[in-house]
């Protein structure tokens, strides 16, 4: 994404910028429910929200909240139909209104069809089977065909933190702070990854949300439910391996420079 500092860091999987303002992790839910009333975001855009079902076959219906802009503008991605065989998890760094507003701007051709918040509401931007750009410059198998061929999925999540005496606070402002230390059912520590000792949890409600989607998505555009191996899940691709790979990955595989889906998720969650 390319909210302006942030432009150096994203294809995706960080939108800094757009979301600036100090959160505590708290507050998430306060502040999700206001976006999901009003449909204002970070940025003052106003958004039609209407909710609606999905059949997933031998789960429940699935619920969708579509997101479109009051204004009608679409010129955040591409209205082309490509053959889809592969879905990228990212997750954005940031809280919904901003990552909305971010994913949304308008002639900037970086966005995603689906958000998901932690609340577990799943925002669809536009229809998954046109395209934008989401995994950035020097991508294996290269941005445009990678980012055509793919389905991006941004879990909304603050993604890495830094221990500051008793806080956590975000990895763009040590005055960011996102909780306190002891409140460990926040964030995730780990072994040191790309230089962070530390990432902020998913919900469960996002980790359900998700495996919904996921069999949803696999099974309209028969993508296989394929997983990568553990050994091999945060390894950056080959330009082959990218091309012929097809199933569930994540940005980490096609940038070396990246961190989301990030250390902190539980895989076995959506298996």
């Amino acid at each position: 994404m390319y909210c302006t500092k942030a432009n150096n860091r994203l294809g995706i999987g960080g939108i800094s910028e757009c979301n600036s303002f100090k959160m505590r992790a708290s507050d998430i839910s306060l502040y999700e429910n206001k976006f999901h009333r009003f449909g204002i975001d970070a940025l003052g855009k106003k958004f039609i929200l209407k909710n609606f079902e999905v059949i997933v076959p031998d789960m429940p219906n699935l619920p969708v909240t579509l997101c479109r802009r009051e204004n009608k503008d679409q010129s955040y991605f591409v209205k082309s139909i490509s053959t889809k065989t592969k879905i990228v998890l990212h997750f954005t760094a940031g809280y919904l209104g901003g990552d909305i507003a971010t994913l949304t701007q308008p002639g900037n051709l970086v966005s995603v069809p689906f958000v998901i918040a932690r609340s577990g509401h799943i925002y669809n931007l536009w229809p998954s089977n046109f395209w934008s750009y989401h995994l950035g410059p020097g991508a294996s198998g290269g941005n445009t065909l990678m980012s055509k061929t793919s389905i991006a999925i941004e879990i909304s999540n603050i993604g890495p933190l830094i221990k500051k005496g008793d806080k956590m606070v975000t990895s763009y402002s040590t005055f960011d702070i996102y909780c306190n230390y002891s409140e460990n059912e926040y964030f995730e520590k780990i072994n040191n990854y790309r230089g962070f000792s530390h990432f902020a949890k998913f919900s469960p409600e996002q980790y359900l949300a998700l495996r919904s989607l996921l069999k949803y998505l696999t099974w309209k555009y028969k993508i296989p439910y394929t997983i990568l191996p553990k050994e091999k899940r945060y390894d950056v691709f080959t330009d082959s391996e990218a091309l012929e790979f097809t199933g569930i990955c994540t940005h980490v595989n096609f940038r070396s420079d990246k961190y989301d889906i990030g250390p902190a998720f539980d895989w076995n969650k959506i298996q």
